[in-house]
């Protein structure tokens, strides 16, 4: 049974009272050092994300007093990566859609595997770590091996470099224990005053510190947040009801959801906002946790997540922090009451309830007084929902929605299916918000053109 200290301990850790004191201890001790605002960069030549973060660190360095300690990497911590192939996949498509989203360079085509080039190019990297300009010759490499420009990439390697890449060996392995020593496991990422940003999407966070701390050169401008900026307001309501009235709007979204993730949690909040900004239908598909599947989630990866999930959800105001794990019973007990939830209407409502029970209220979803209280803040009959508890049925179709997840080429919640738009990842809303609107203004523009012929 869940310990009932666990949610205060919890919410202890998480409270933004406790990270403005770490950032204060990490700014003093920046000071009495006498070091300037160092910011650590992971970054590898295979990984898209880092090819889009080495295009805005120039400008992030115009706009703050900041400078930079480039650490490359290149293998991977196995444990990390569930579904590597797949994470590579999606990774190359979702480096498009950022690519788009911000006017950055990306190739169109991803190119096949050479893990024999990846080690020389990384050698190359590794060489100039400790030279000069590092910034201006990495990004011109990443081009050129984003690009497919191997005539470039043979002008900027050093073949005395590249043909002894075994000689760096020792270097690249001090970077990646750093990396996982500090903490984390993903390239793309910045380290900085004990804190960690990934890539384009958490820049933002990086730099509201940094104003804060009157790093900037210029105005307090935050530039990577259009995602979030955008959220429900990419179509005008005349728009959305023109759609409706035409009946553009019955195309579900699909979104593939666990109890015990908080992105989960979070991303259902924002996608049933966005459901009900747009009318259209949102199914949620329930999946067991990894944990629970026999899978592992090493405790620098959860680390990472809860706090990251934390400054995500005070972005949205969403409450997180007094968490009472439902590992195990909580989430056998939310997924057996799930299909009573729906046969009433309440479905929707009892997953949202649940989760923000258990990662914002510290209800304890293993025992009956927590599941009742659950139960009955969704609108439901608690005496006529408790006999469902003991129905084991939802363990076949929370297996077959796993198998459907697999089967989109996706691994991991959440992850949305808007027609054939996939996406994985609560940072990926904006992207089903776009098809959504494209849809909208497609058929319209159809219809519309068919009228004009008409007439």
């Amino acid at each position: 049974m869940s310990s009932p200290i666990v949610p205060y301990i919890a919410n202890i850790l998480f409270s933004p009272r406790l990270l403005a004191l770490k950032r204060k201890l990490a700014e003093r001790k920046r000071k009495r050092l006498g070091q300037p605002h160092v910011m650590t960069v992971y970054i590898s030549i295979s990984d898209p994300y880092s090819y889009l973060l080495l295009q805005v660190l120039a400008d992030l360095q115009k706009r703050f007093d900041v400078a930079f300690d480039f650490r490359t990497v290149l293998n991977r911590q196995a444990q990390m990566y569930p579904a590597p192939n797949l994470w590579d996949k999606n990774a190359f498509n979702d480096g498009r859609y950022l690519a788009v989203l911000y006017e950055l360079e990306f190739p169109l085509i991803k190119s096949d595997p050479n893990p024999k080039q990846d080690a020389q190019l990384t050698a190359q990297l590794l060489h100039w770590e400790l030279q000069p300009g590092f910034l201006v010759k990495a990004l011109s490499l990443f081009t050129a091996y984003w690009q497919g420009d191997t005539a470039s990439i043979h002008e900027l390697c050093d073949p005395q470099v590249t043909d002894h890449n075994e000689c760096y060996n020792h270097h690249l392995q001090a970077n990646e224990k750093k990396l996982k020593d500090n903490g984390h496991y993903l390239a793309a990422m910045l380290h900085y005053g004990g804190e960690w940003y990934w890539g384009l999407d958490r820049l933002q966070y990086l730099e509201r510190r940094l104003n804060d701390l009157a790093v900037n050169t210029d105005s307090k401008e935050v530039k990577f947040n259009l995602g979030h900026n955008q959220f429900c307001k990419q179509m005008a309501p005349e728009g959305i009801a023109r759609a409706q009235q035409q009946g553009l709007n019955k195309e579900p979204i699909e979104m593939y959801w666990s109890l015990r993730s908080p992105y989960s949690y979070l991303a259902l909040i924002r996608m049933r906002q966005l459901a009900r900004h747009y009318q259209v239908p949102l199914i949620v598909k329930p999946v067991l946790p990894m944990v629970m599947r026999r899978m592992q989630v090493p405790n620098n990866k959860k680390s990472y997540i809860s706090q990251d999930t934390k400054r995500e959800a005070l972005q949205y105001n969403i409450g997180f922090g007094f968490i009472s794990d439902p590992l195990g019973k909580g989430v056998e007990n939310c997924y057996a009451l799930y299909e009573y939830a729906k046969s009433k209407g309440r479905g929707l409502e009892y997953l949202e309830g649940y989760a923000r029970a258990v990662w914002s209220q510290g209800v304890r979803s293993d025992t009956d007084k927590g599941v009742q209280s659950i139960v009955q803040g969704a609108g439901l009959n608690w005496p006529e929902a408790k006999r469902y508890l003991q129905n084991d049925s939802w363990r076949a179709w929370a297996q077959n929605n796993l198998a459907e997840l697999y089967g989109h080429d996706l691994w991991g919640v959440p992850s949305f299916k808007y027609l054939e738009t996939l996406a994985f990842g609560q940072d990926r809303i904006n992207l089903i918000e776009t098809q959504i609107v494209r849809h909208f203004k497609g058929v319209d523009r159809q219809s519309q053109a068919v009228n004009s012929q008409a007439q």
